[in-house]
């Protein structure tokens, strides 16, 4: 594997001596979620080395790289606009254009480009990632298009460059993949099966963050409680940390990190002893992103989400009695094929009992390839958006009672910045997650401060820094 990497790292020498002397810079556009914005993390630091320069501007970018996702059909639509508008800068200075993400495992999209976008250099896909200096080379030694996509599952390359552009919080990969199938979901076609990355390559990357004065880490992965478990399955030494409750335990000890998040957990795999971490480890927020998905039990069973609405709460109100202080966000989707409205009225119900502090909502997007897109009893579009409409008033009013229980509190809050709408506010987040303005001075930034919270707003809180 560290072969791989020393491979690249020749490529990106040669790119470099390319480059050299020429000024050149690079826009990385990236459309999903956590995880390729991880990616992109990576696809800046190797771009980095090989000579580029970060810009904010289209019409100055020399190398303009597309990271994308395929979860949602927007995406699609965001990706395709997007190429329409940069064919003009291929064309007047001869901008190398990559695309890359989950989306270029799809066989009809890659397809779709070559026939409607013929102009880009690049496409690879996500488990071709870390050649993408090799693919570059090649490109320009060529001038011909490079198509590096692999339909079998990559492995977690370690000691990748990356390039982070937050110095107070990062996300820290820890498993790649997903062996559950939900039918509506394509990760598993784009991302392959569950990949676990070593404990101590994990480990040696927090601790380098907290030498390097990093605050938080978010711990991610497709199902991140499944953590090493199908190496355990299979038998592997994995040695002592073999788990993620162990992995939690472990990280909770690293001096310098003060908070620890993840996303996302599956609630079918919420094991006692996860539990227990999350209740004994200081550092970890008390928050948990529980994704529901939908609140019917015969919904959930056409999803192949394993739980139904019972056990679903019966978790919650186990997790609750354990960590009294725990609070809850989620991910919703609306108008799944088959949905009644009784299916849609056990969603509000569930939503109503748990009273979750953020939800992530979603109109269901017809995903090709997924047992989902084939299915009898297609929502129409106007029943969705109705539904979500509904849904998007309970939540908003159950977010604006939840605000106000902070009012009057005094908050921990790890300040990242200047406000944007006001540079004289500072800004952060609480544990729970709820963004706080308040005055304060610019020594502030990166620490963890006390804020007494003196008024709450739809999506952030007011406070007066002590």
């Amino acid at each position: 594997m560290q072969n791989k990497v020393e491979k690249q790292e020749e490529y990106i020498n040669k790119v470099r001596a390319i480059n050299s002397g020429k000024n050149l810079k690079y826009v990385i556009l990236t459309m999903g979620c956590q995880l390729n914005e991880n990616d992109s993390e990576k696809i800046a630091g190797m771009l980095e080395n090989m000579g580029y320069e970060k810009t904010e501007k289209l019409e100055d970018a020399d190398f303009i790289a597309f990271n994308t996702c395929c979860v949602r059909e927007n995406a699609e639509d965001r990706l395709f606009g997007k190429l329409g508008e940069v064919k003009k800068y291929k064309e007047s200075r001869g901008t190398i254009i990559a695309i890359g993400g989950c989306m270029m495992q799809e066989k009809h999209i890659v397809e779709k480009l070559k026939q409607s976008y013929p102009f880009f250099d690049i496409v690879f896909g996500t488990h071709t990632l870390h050649k993408l200096p090799e693919d570059i080379y090649n490109s320009l030694i060529s001038r011909k298009r490079i198509e590096d996509i692999l339909d079998i599952d990559g492995e977690v390359i370690e000691g990748l460059p990356i390039k982070r552009d937050d110095s107070i919080k990062a996300s820290v990969l820890i498993m790649n993949g997903c062996n559950n199938f939900c039918t509506y979901c394509i990760v598993p076609y784009v991302r392959g099966r569950e990949r676990s990355r070593k404990a101590e390559d994990i480990i040696s990357e927090i601790q380098q963050l907290a030498n390097e004065g990093y605050k938080e880490i978010t711990l991610l992965g497709q199902n991140v409680n499944s953590y090493m478990r199908v190496e355990r399955e299979n038998g592997e030494d994995v040695g002592e940390i073999n788990s993620f409750a162990k992995l939690l335990l472990e990280i909770n000890k690293i001096e310098g990190i003060e908070r620890i998040r993840f996303v996302s957990p599956h609630p079918k795999d919420f094991t006692d002893d996860v539990i227990q971490a999350i209740k004994n480890c200081e550092k970890v927020c008390k928050i948990i992103h529980l994704p529901l998905q939908s609140g019917s039990s015969k919904i959930l069973k056409q999803m192949n989400r394993k739980y139904t609405k019972e056990q679903y709460l019966k978790l919650v109100e186990k997790m609750k009695k354990e960590i009294p202080n725990i609070v809850f966000s989620t991910d919703i989707i609306v108008g799944f094929p088959g949905e009644t409205e009784e299916d849609f009225e056990d969603t509000l119900d569930v939503v109503e009992k748990v009273c979750f502090e953020q939800v992530y909502m979603f109109i269901y997007s017809r995903r090709v390839g997924t047992p989902a897109d084939k299915m009898e009893n297609q929502v129409p579009e106007e029943i969705k958006h109705e539904r979500f409409d509904r849904l998007k008033k309970l939540v908003e009013r159950q977010i604006e009672q939840n605000n106000k229980k902070y009012v009057g509190t005094v908050q921990k809050v790890l300040v990242e910045g200047n406000s944007k709408t006001n540079k004289n506010l500072l800004t952060g987040r609480t544990e729970t997650n709820k963004v706080v303005n308040f005055e304060g001075k610019d020594e502030l930034i990166g620490k963890v401060t006390d804020v007494k919270i003196e008024s709450e707003h739809m999506w952030y809180l007011k406070g007066e820094g002590k």
